[in-house]
């Protein structure tokens, strides 16, 4: 006589198809999201008429300071180990990358402290840093 558990364990479960869409979906990455202001959306795009390589530095330089983790957050600023790695990081050429830093400069949206590290204002202009009640532990450019 033959033994129902022997039967059960030679059996194979049928496979339900929202199992596979299941697991399907446990394999995919969760992608990182950076906050920025609806300031930058509403206003600095609108106001200022930024070319597409100012803002992906722009958007690079806030990242780093005010996205990521960062020792120097609390006055505003990003340490880059070089001008290059932007251009790599942004697959931009590194000629490219200082006409839109020194355009960037000239809004007031950053400030070289010395090559290859950056202020960069939270709220993207002094007004706008000051409406909002942003400071800078002392460090004002």
């Amino acid at each position: 006589m033959v033994d129902i558990h022997e039967i059960i364990a030679g059996h194979k479960p049928r496979k339900n198809a929202n199992d596979e869409t299941i697991n399907t979906r446990k394999e995919h990455l969760v992608p990182t999201t950076s906050k920025i202001p609806d300031l930058f959306f509403d206003e600095i795009l609108v106001d200022y008429k930024l070319n597409r390589i100012e803002v992906l530095v722009l958007m690079y330089l806030y990242r780093r300071v005010w996205c990521r983790p960062n020792l120097y957050k609390e006055f505003g600023i990003s340490q880059l180990m070089a001008h290059t790695e932007i251009a790599q990081n942004l697959k931009i050429s590194i000629d490219d990358i200082y006409h839109s830093l020194r355009k960037l400069e000239e809004l007031g949206f950053i400030a070289t402290i010395r090559s290859g590290q950056y202020f960069v204002r939270k709220y993207f202009s002094r007004e706008n840093d000051e409406k909002y009640g942003q400071t800078y532990d002392d460090f004002e450019v």
